[in-house]
Order: structure tokens, then sequence, then C-alpha cells
């Protein structure tokens, strides 16, 4: 099992000494989140909230992930660099990966690629694309990413996007991992399909049982079952809760909001940094060694 601290939502000044003490504190990984922009009117729904509400992130801070997990990169040397999750359809793929192979060149393959289509029309509307087929761009953009990321030349003529044959350099010697996330049968089976990982938001542990259980049946469906397949879902400091989700075929616990209260507050979080800092080390301390122990 892999202990990720979720950083996100706080003072950008946060991010970097936040990093530091979660690779001190034992950690395996840090994540960030993805927000381009909030609309002043909207008639979007949250998929994650009881009622839809996303008001919660109106006033809420963003740095855009791959910027603030290179600039993290910089200040570690071990923890695992994951968008938990990037919206990819809404960019460029070309030029995200560029951006992908620079990040993990740089960070010597700490990159792990979370990412999703995002649950939101506006996200789309605000960078010219249509909403409609985006899982049929999500695909082909996950596509240009391996192709290019190889640092062989390679051309592509889709749906979406097309170009002659290019190669760029440098590339990481990895692959770098990509984590799928989606909990519906087709985004699972999707997952299971072309992923090399899946990512789950907060869920119970019988809800996450079941959705295990139709992600193991979709891999071995495509002929993957017993293939390296990392699963990343987020839990609270529980020992016993975490062994039985390295049971059930977890790999990473992402232990949550780094603050004293709901990230579903409205209000941004106000507490100092030295507090975030005490909660990581403490979890390091008893959950982390108490696990590992």
């Amino acid at each position: 099992m892999k202990f990720v601290a979720s950083i996100t939502m706080v003072d950008p000044e946060f991010y970097l000494p936040l990093a530091r003490a979660a690779e001190e504190a034992g950690f395996d990984g840090v994540s960030v989140s993805d927000s381009v922009g909030y609309p002043r009117e909207s008639d979007s729904r949250y998929p994650y909230t009881a009622d839809g509400s996303r008001e919660f992130l109106e006033r809420k801070p963003f740095l855009e992930p791959m910027v603030a997990l290179a600039a993290m990169a910089a200040v570690t040397s071990t923890v695992e660099l994951i968008p938990f999750v990037l919206k990819l359809p809404i960019r460029n793929p070309v030029l995200f990966a560029k951006t992908a192979t620079s990040v993990a060149v740089l960070s010597d393959n700490r990159l792990r690629l979370g990412v999703g289509t995002s649950p939101w029309p506006d996200d789309y509307a605000l960078v010219g694309l249509e909403w409609k087929g985006r899982g049929r761009r999500f695909e082909e953009c996950i596509a240009v990413l391996r192709a290019l990321q190889t640092g062989d030349y390679a051309e592509h003529d889709g749906e979406f996007y097309s170009f002659p044959a290019v190669r760029l350099n440098p590339v990481p010697d990895k692959p770098i991992p990509l984590l799928l996330a989606g909990e519906s049968e087709r985004l699972l089976d999707r997952a299971a399909r072309i992923g090399d990982g899946w990512v789950s938001t907060h869920r119970g542990l019988a809800e996450l049982e079941e959705l295990l259980t139709r992600l193991h049946t979709a891999l071995g469906a495509h002929g993957r079952q017993g293939e390296p397949f990392d699963v990343h879902v987020t839990a609270g400091p529980d020992v016993d809760t975490i062994r039985r989700l390295e049971e059930i075929g977890v790999t990473h616990v992402h232990a949550g909001y780094p603050g004293p209260h709901s990230p579903l507050d409205r209000e941004p979080d106000s507490e100092p940094l030295g507090p975030k800092i005490d909660r990581l080390r403490r979890f390091g301390d008893e959950v982390i060694a108490g696990f590992r122990g």
C-alpha cells in the first residue's frame, strides 16, 4: 500500500512546504486537483454532492496541476506526483504531452497522471470545445499522449486531432502511468481496457468493494486480470480500514484534505501552515508507521 497526501484548495504558498512535509512524514505521493475557472452563471451540477451544488468551489484557490507538480518536484526527491484528477480532453493533447513528458523527465519518472473528462460542460465551452463526444476525445487524447511519450516519430489522423510525423525530445525513459477516473459501467470498462490504473472519489467500504468487483470483472473481460494495475481511493485515518482496502486490491490511499474543515465548506481554508504540517506528521507517525509496523 502507498499513501498519498492530498494538497488542494489551500493557500498556494503552502503547496511546496506541504509537499516537503509529506515526503518527510513517509508519504509515497502527493496529489493536486484541477479546476480552470469558476463560471459566474451555470446550471451544471456537481456529481459528488448530495444536492449537486458546487458553490463550495467558488472562492477556493486552485493552481494549474502540472505547474504545481513541477514546482513540488523541485523540492522533493521521492514522492509520486499525481493530478487527481486532471481534465484531459479540454487540453490540446500534443501540447499536454510536451508538458507531461517534461515534468516526468525533470522529476525522474515520478509523474502519475490521474485523468478524467470533467463533469461540467462549462469547462469545454471555456476552451471552445464541444461537450458532445468528450468520451471519444478523451480516448483520442490518451492515444496521442501514449504515442508521443515514446520519443519515436508519431503521426495521428483522428476524429478530433491530426498531425504529421513528429517526435518529442526529451521524453522519460519509462511510460507515464495513466490512471482513469469514473464509476459508471462504461467508465470502469474504459479504465480496464486502456488504463494503467483507476482512481475513485470518496466512497464507503461496501460501495467501493462493489465497484472493485465490477472493475476486476472488466479487467478479466479484456484479458488483463493479473496485470499490474493501480487503484487509488480516498480514505480516512483508520489502519483497519486501510488493511481491508489492501485486501480488496487498493494500491494507493489518498489521505484526504489537509485542513480542519470539509472541502465542501464554502469559505476558503484559513488554517495556518503549521497545523497542516503537524497533521501530516501525525498521520505519518500514527497511520503510515502503524500500518507498516
